[in-house]
């Protein structure tokens, strides 16, 4: 026999999961979690038993509850789903799957629907901020259909324009979280950096990297991952993140200059599989540590032609780019804000044993 709860799985981005009121779930942690696993599949490398893609990118969880914040309209925790492990982690936020929360608020009826646009308040849990998500509506729904493309997505979509408030430091306390714009591990030069995600950039050839190879080339170079993860281990301790063995942050950006007109090239370790694309809070880092004078950014674009001014930052990525709007003054980044797409794929029941329940 099989326990259900009511779920809607939807692509937020270029990621897609399932987004759930967390209500519908065991309160207790241990229980919830083992709930998820269950109804992505994992731990197994195909989630063949389960929702999941066998990616850490849609291998995701949103869970979704009434405001606790005085200025939100809604509170958006993010879980990953470990695919071959059996582990469900909050340490990071997800932007991707932060562009489907405003359109499950406009269609549960928990933010009412306006001619043209919605603008729905989140609190995103894991670090405590803040996010204005604008959502396309007319009729009192959710408008899908537009001519906006993102990079790493087939087809078109209507646009949902996100301004994130107070990103700097919210999972580390600081943006540069060391207190140093230039940090030093097993040789390697790097900036460790937070707006929104804990990054740590990499000049690419300083690994013997070009910054144009294929994901998976990448994943099959071990002696390149094993010193990733061992600056990664290092650096996270001083970014105030401590044992990050089991965590998903802080990701590795391996950055080099643009090779098609962008801003940044980048290969984005997260941590251990190698990001077809790049993440939204990641993307928001990147170009961040790429603005800043004295970072490991600035240096690698010393040279590359200027970005137009009054145009996004093109960070570019192994499936197209990515387009992050920062105001910048001096070391101060006042706005970030960027445009993402988002897809109700299906909505209806998930089934899990009643064992995994906890019920007899």
């Amino acid at each position: 026999m099989a326990t259900s709860f009511p779920a809607a799985f939807m692509r937020g981005g270029t990621s897609k999961g399932l987004f759930i009121e967390a209500s519908q779930l065991p309160f207790d942690t241990l229980t919830r979690d083992r709930v998820l696993l269950t109804a992505m599949g994992s731990p197994d490398k195909r989630q063949i038993d389960g929702l999941g893609g066998a990616h850490p990118l849609t291998s995701k969880v949103a869970l979704l509850s009434p405001p606790t914040h005085p200025d939100a309209d809604i509170d958006y925790l993010f879980l990953q789903v470990s695919v071959e492990t059996g582990e469900v982690s909050h340490a990071q936020n997800c932007g991707n799957m932060l562009a489907g929360v405003g359109p499950w608020a406009v269609r549960k009826g928990w933010v009412t629907a306006r001619e043209g646009k919605t603008s729905v308040r989140v609190h995103m849990l894991n670090t405590g901020g803040l996010a204005i998500c604008d959502v396309p509506t007319s009729g009192g729904d959710v408008i899908e259909e537009g001519e906006t493309t993102i990079s790493g997505v087939p087809g078109k979509g209507a646009a949902i324009s996100i301004e994130f408030l107070g990103l700097a430091g919210a999972s580390t306390g600081a943006l540069f979280p060391t207190g140093a714009k230039i940090d030093h591990s097993y040789g390697i030069e790097a900036t460790c950096i937070d707006n929104g995600m804990p990054v740590i950039l990499l000049r690419a050839n300083d690994l013997g990297c070009s910054g144009d190879e294929a994901p998976e080339d990448l994943e099959q170079n071990h002696s390149l991952k094993a010193k990733i993860e061992a600056i990664r281990l290092d650096l996270a301790v001083k970014m105030n993140l401590g044992d990050v063995r089991n965590s998903t942050v802080p990701k590795i950006t391996l950055l080099s200059p643009p090779k098609h007109g962008g801003f940044v090239s980048t290969r984005t370790f997260i941590p251990h599989r190698v990001h077809q694309a790049i993440g939204v809070l990641g993307a928001v880092s990147v170009a961040t540590g790429c603005v800043i004078k004295g970072t490991v950014g600035e240096q690698v674009l010393k040279g590359s032609a200027p970005k137009a001014a009054g145009s996004p930052y093109a960070v570019e990525h192994p499936t197209g780019y990515f387009e992050v709007e920062l105001g910048v003054d001096g070391e101060t980044i006042n706005r970030s804000a960027l445009v993402r797409t988002a897809r109700l794929l299906m909505s209806g029941d998930v089934f899990v044993p009643k064992a995994v329940w906890g019920e007899e």
